[in-house]
């Protein structure tokens, strides 16, 4: 396991497929409600996406993911001259036109989820790395009406696209990285981030860390600090706060049983690490009183 694999574990597409077709110029799309994420790809014909004062050109063999809530359009020119509502998660249109757009809407789920959400620009458009024909004719299959288990197969085929488009955008040149993304490369900083991730409970120390990435505890802090932007340790507590964010939303789970999941022995010292992190205890972010400014910044290391 690795941290890109953390981070998309909450992000997920639940029946929000919608199919365009037949649109005749001037036409545009705008879709005024959609979530956290939202995964654009054109199974026939091409569009532009606008959202705000940004534009992209978005053919066959692309991908896009818009970024927040802010409508944004998808028309046949970059400068929408006419535009109809349409929602997210609204029915399959007809299918047999030259222009069909199909759209998955995600909701980052917990603060784990969001994490990946803050690293990522309002817009992004990746072409296919390879000849993906087969699969979007596949995909234009599963579309057909009265197949039992549609919306589950075109819902995990959607999971599927996301994580593949977000993958190739990180590997993109030019694209600004998390200093984790590009520490998982590392001989030494690489398996002390996978270990982290494998087992977040283990009772790790710089030192049990260093002999997991098989050096010296100065070599590991110096270059997991380098690449990372923060020392092993405080890493280890960052995301560890995190995960605990997402299970106190359990309203079974306990302060302390939440506590003994991430490694902490006592509920207190779990509380105190929590609040330095959050700004609020355990309790109260449970409540939904965790100030945004506080959430936002530790979401973004």
């Amino acid at each position: 396991m690795d941290p890109f694999d953390d981070l998309l574990r909450g992000v997920r597409g639940e029946g929000v497929v919608f199919g365009a077709s037949a649109l005749t110029p001037p036409w545009g799309l705008r879709f005024p409600d959609c979530p956290s994420l939202t995964l654009c790809a054109p199974l026939r014909g091409q569009g532009w996406l606008v959202q705000g004062n940004r534009a992209r050109p978005l053919r066959v063999g692309e991908a896009a993911v818009v970024r927040g809530t802010e409508p944004f359009v998808f028309a046949d020119t970059a400068t929408p001259r006419a535009t109809r509502d349409v929602t997210c998660g609204g029915p399959l249109g007809d299918l047999s036109g030259d222009t069909v757009l199909m759209v998955g809407a995600y909701e980052a789920k917990g603060e784990v989820a969001r994490r990946l959400v803050r690293l990522l620009p309002p817009l992004l458009v990746v072409a296919d790395a390879e000849d993906c024909t087969p699969m979007r004719d596949y995909l234009t299959a599963q579309l057909a009406p009265g197949r039992p288990g549609r919306q589950i197969v075109l819902d995990r085929l959607l999971d599927w696209l996301l994580v593949c488009t977000l993958r190739d955008w990180f590997d993109q040149p030019g694209v600004t990285l998390p200093g984790w993304y590009a520490a998982l490369g590392d001989d030494a900083v690489g398996p002390a981030l996978r270990a982290i991730h494998d087992e977040p409970s283990r009772p790790w120390t710089l030192a049990s860390l260093a002999a997991v990435a098989g050096v010296s505890r100065s070599t590991l802090a110096r270059r997991f600090t380098d690449l990372v932007g923060e020392p092993p340790l405080a890493y280890l507590t960052s995301w560890r706060m995190a995960l605990a964010a997402d299970m106190l939303a359990d309203p079974a789970a306990t302060v302390a049983s939440v506590a003994r999941r991430v490694g902490y022995s006592d509920a207190f010292g779990f509380s105190s690490a929590f609040k330095r992190t959050y700004g609020t205890s355990p309790s109260a972010y449970r409540r939904g009183a965790a100030p945004a400014d506080h959430a936002e910044a530790a979401g973004s290391r």
